[in-house]
């Protein structure tokens, strides 16, 4: 009897040492992934293989972030679909009012639309990507129709444009998956692929005009395995970036929302793309995870502005408060200092009186003694 339960412990033991080893095991190979997913600080991010369209790494794929500038690589897309490279576009005064980033196009300009396309996407210029959108499809709103549409077609249905270059409004939004869709379909015009990957040039306006234009993309000059990319930043979207790299005629698509600065934005460019090969070539299972960010409440941001704006207001009551109270206190000090400076000239002016009238009667006693 003894000797079956001692058996049955046993058996026990060794079971629980079995799961004991397939707990820690499972645990080292979740903790590269984790500690990996700790070093992208970014709201979102995806990177996915072209060939197949499996996602290699995403955190937060479909989280609505603002798409800031990545917004050009839509408008290329529908430029080259629906005009020729040739085309002559002539500026307006709507596009070159356009603000902050711009390549410096004056009304009247005469541009091609390739040349346009190349400040759009190189010198990522606000003017340029009006001017396309006017020179497309007559105006802004029935570009956008056409961004939009496109969009859908392509996959890309948790995205929304409300114009051609980003720049902040509300009810514009993408993902980083549906930004990741936009790149890929992008890479099948090689004119599209050759001017993302292009660091540096000159464009002319046919009237005589010269510009000069660097690639908003920094790594091209330090990858490369880099094919090109697009760029984008505003407040509300923080730093963005999509781009694609090749290596052993692999091909690798990484799009990053939400980096909290252009130096982590490359920093955890280059892990991505190097995470998104080393899965790919190790067939290894992907790493998909979603946290809360900042970002989650995207829709709700007027709500959220208008409590922010409540709470200011009361901040600068409490403010006013502040400062009455130290105002009538400061008074207060004044009146107390100037009534204690008072005091103390009226018991100086008796002290001196009394001394005086000592010191005379003091020395009437002495003159009284010296003559007794």
């Amino acid at each position: 009897m003894n000797r079956s339960i001692q058996n049955i412990a046993v058996r026990r033991k060794g079971k629980n040492k079995s799961y004991l080893f397939i707990f820690l095991f499972a645990v080292c190979c979740l903790l590269p992934a984790v500690s990996f997913a700790d070093e992208i600080r970014s709201r979102a991010a995806v990177a996915i293989d072209v060939s197949t369209g499996k996602t290699l790494y995403a955190k937060n794929p479909d989280l609505r972030c603002a798409p800031a500038s990545t917004t050009k690589l839509m408008t290329a897309i529908v430029a080259i679909e629906n005009a020729d490279f040739k085309d002559v576009v002539t500026i307006s005064r709507n596009a070159s009012l356009v603000s902050p980033h711009k390549a410096g196009f004056k009304a009247g300009d005469k541009v091609t639309i390739e040349k346009l396309l190349c400040a759009a996407l190189i010198g990522s210029a606000n003017d340029a990507a009006v001017a396309l959108a006017e020179g497309v499809a007559g105006s802004e709103a029935e570009f956008v129709e056409l961004m939009n549409r496109k969009a859908a077609t392509i996959g890309a249905r948790n995205t929304r444009f409300i114009n051609p270059n980003g720049l902040p409004g509300p009810g514009q939004y993408t993902t980083a998956s549906d930004l990741s869709k936009i790149m890929n379909y992008a890479l099948r015009y090689p004119k599209l692929r050759e001017i993302i990957g292009t660091r540096v040039a000159e464009i002319s306006t046919q009237n005589g005009k010269t510009i000069f234009l660097k690639n908003t993309n920094r790594l091209l000059w330090s990858d490369e395995e880099l094919v090109g990319g697009k760029t984008g930043y505003t407040r509300k979207a923080r730093h963005c970036f999509v781009c694609a790299a090749e290596r052993d005629k692999d091909t690798v698509i990484v799009a990053i929302l939400g980096s909290p600065s252009r130096d982590e934005l490359w920093k955890e460019s280059e892990s991505l793309i190097g995470k998104g090969f080393e899965v790919k070539g190790n067939r290894e299972n992907p790493v998909i995870y979603v946290t809360q960010t900042d970002s989650d409440s995207f829709d709700s941001d007027k709500a959220s502005f208008k409590k922010r704006s409540k709470i200011k207001g009361q901040k600068s009551k409490i403010h006013k408060g502040k400062r009455y109270i130290a105002k009538k206190a400061g008074k207060h000090k004044k009146s107390t200092a100037l009534a204690k400076s008072k005091c103390k000239a009226k018991i100086y002016a008796k002290c001196k009186s009394t001394k005086r009238k000592n010191y005379r009667v003091a020395k009437k006693g002495a003159i009284e003694r010296s003559e007794g």
